[in-house]
């Protein structure tokens, strides 16, 4: 009686765990081109029962599965198992390689190709724009001359040179005119004095 209650009991048909993990590790082998090469050779995209489970798969696409999914490619390629012509290209070689090397190159790129729209970008660097030529200055205008040319008499304000000569003054008439009144200096009255009177000796 002890060892019978010892015994595990055997999983209950209802209880969604165990499916839950069989489907997650299913869809998660999809994200392996090589597996799904050996599904189209084994001819399993043939059964409509297999396709028909493919699109019950889709529903680990929403947010509340998708965050247990650890190879985020098992989605990109069971979105693409829904085209028919994707599934009858996986039975070939060739076809199997392009996608590994495309899984490559995305794995290579990815990090750098996601932080390009993630970090920011530096702000582009001001082009030296070229200095504005100088702008021609027109030539000054000529400044007037402020300097008066002399203007000609007219020939009635000339006088004629006999006029002139006749009413012009000599200098020898400013020394004085025969007649005048000037004093002379009489040497006879310095050397005598007094007047001139002599005295007498005696």
């Amino acid at each position: 009686m002890e060892e019978a209650e010892a015994r595990p009991a055997p999983p209950d048909p209802n209880d969604a765990r165990p499916r839950f993990l069989l489907e997650l590790e299913f869809i998660q082998c999809l994200a392996n081109p090589t597996y799904i090469h050996y599904l189209a050779q084994n001819r399993y995209f043939e059964d409509e029962a297999f396709i028909g489970y493919l699109k019950y798969l889709k529903y680990w696409q929403r947010p509340e599965y998708i965050k247990y999914i650890m190879y985020p490619h098992c989605l990109f390629f069971l979105e693409l198992l829904q085209n028919a012509n994707f599934r009858n290209a996986m039975a070939h070689p060739a076809s199997k390689e392009v996608a590994h090397r495309q899984q490559y190159f995305f794995w290579k790129n990815y990090r750098n190709n996601r932080l390009k729209h993630i970090l920011p970008r530096p702000p582009p660097e001001p082009t030296p724009t070229p200095a504005p030529a100088p702008a021609a200055v027109p030539p000054s205008a000529p400044v007037p001359s402020t300097v008066v040319p002399p203007v000609a008499a007219p020939p009635s304000a000339l006088l004629p040179m006999s006029a002139v000569g006749a009413s012009a003054m000599s200098p020898m008439q400013f020394a004085g005119t025969p007649g005048a009144n000037v004093p002379k200096n009489d040497m006879r009255n310095v050397i005598g004095g007094q007047g001139g009177r002599k005295r007498k000796i005696g």
